[in-house]
């Protein structure tokens, strides 16, 4: 069991992670499925079936409208918050997304209420959620290409002058001050009231992983060249802009889509580095998710005899210290179904 492990120490290896003790608990529910992929394509069914019974356990109901009636209403506008890069296989995977839609479609919310969502529209194209959201009657859209929101953004108390790209608000602007803020895309500030986060279990790099914080973060703000390749400026940037109250106060549920654990190669999709595990997580923690997920890569990357890498656990005791979740895993409750 994850639960029981104790660590300690500098986090720049795989198993070295420091504790931050409180009397909180972290709950997370784990889904244990079969036969759920195969030649590593999803059974839409078999995938929903896991994915409701652990939503119902999850929320203590006992059907699924009212599994999302506990966490959405009817009139929100709910953003289900993709990672589409690796594409469908390795990244998110659609059959995931069918089921959260599907069951909020039958909890009443409309279609136009429904939005799956990444920072790109051409990611979400690739991994076929532009068909799936045609199929399904919702809205898919790449937040930057929405735009941005001028009155709302990320800015460090110490910023860091951004190298601005095209599609970046301030993009060929000069003057005092330019490049110094990350805005939020207006399809998170203006667009959506609530957010699902549903990421998949696979390395980065700088980030160790890409779990909530890295894809949500980065997701909903521009000029992220300035600290998404260096591993210090992203420990401090990612639980900064979660606490932007637009983004991290709209989360009413994370999901980590763990069929497959992908331990090396991240964020492109490598098989030959992807372990089957046919689970899926909930937590209402995000600091948690991504520490399990963190310490799964590790397992995985030992049963491999793969030599350890960079985890930057300095994100998760940030963001424990503005109060976004735990990160001692001493700390977590874990609930395990079949």
């Amino acid at each position: 069991m994850l639960a029981g492990i104790v660590f300690g120490g500098k986090a720049i290896a795989d198993d070295s992670f420091p504790l931050h003790a409180t009397n909180s608990i972290a709950r997370v529910l784990i889904s244990q499925g079969q036969d759920l992929l195969h030649a590593y394509l999803s059974d839409d069914d078999r995938v929903a079936d896991v994915f409701n019974s652990g939503l119902k356990r999850f929320t203590f109901t006992d059907n699924v409208p009212a599994a999302w009636h506990s966490l959405v209403s009817t009139n929100d506008i709910v953003g289900i918050k993709v990672f589409s890069q690796p594409g469908a296989i390795s990244g998110t995977r659609p059959a995931v997304v069918t089921a959260i839609v599907h069951g909020l479609l039958e909890a009443g919310l409309p279609p136009s209420h429904i939005i799956i969502w990444d920072k790109h529209a051409a990611d979400l194209r690739h991994a076929g959620y532009t068909k799936l959201g045609h199929s399904l009657g919702v809205r898919v859209a790449g937040a930057a290409d929405v735009g941005y929101d001028t009155n709302t953004f990320y800015l460090p108390d110490s910023p860091v002058v951004g190298a601005l790209v095209w599609g970046d608000l301030e993009f060929g602007q000069k003057g005092e001050g330019i490049g110094k803020k990350s805005f939020v895309s207006k399809l998170v500030s203006k667009q959506m009231t609530k957010i699902i986060s549903v990421a998949p279990l696979i390395n980065q790099n700088e980030a160790g992983i890409c779990g909530h914080f890295y894809s949500l973060c980065l997701g909903s703000v521009d000029n992220t060249r300035r600290f998404e390749n260096d591993s210090d400026r992203l420990a401090s940037a990612l639980p900064e802009i979660y606490a932007l109250p637009v983004i991290g106060d709209r989360v009413v549920l994370n999901v980590t889509d763990a069929l497959l654990a992908q331990y090396q190669g991240g964020p492109a999709g490598y098989l030959q580095y992807s372990t089957l595990l046919q689970q899926i997580w909930f937590s209402h923690d995000p600091v948690a998710l991504d520490v399990l997920s963190l310490k799964e890569l590790s397992r995985e990357r030992r049963a491999v005899d793969v030599p350890p890498m960079f985890t930057n656990f300095e994100i998760y005791t940030n963001a424990t210290f503005l109060q976004l979740g735990l990160s001692n895993p001493e700390q977590f409750q874990i609930d395990k179904i079949p």
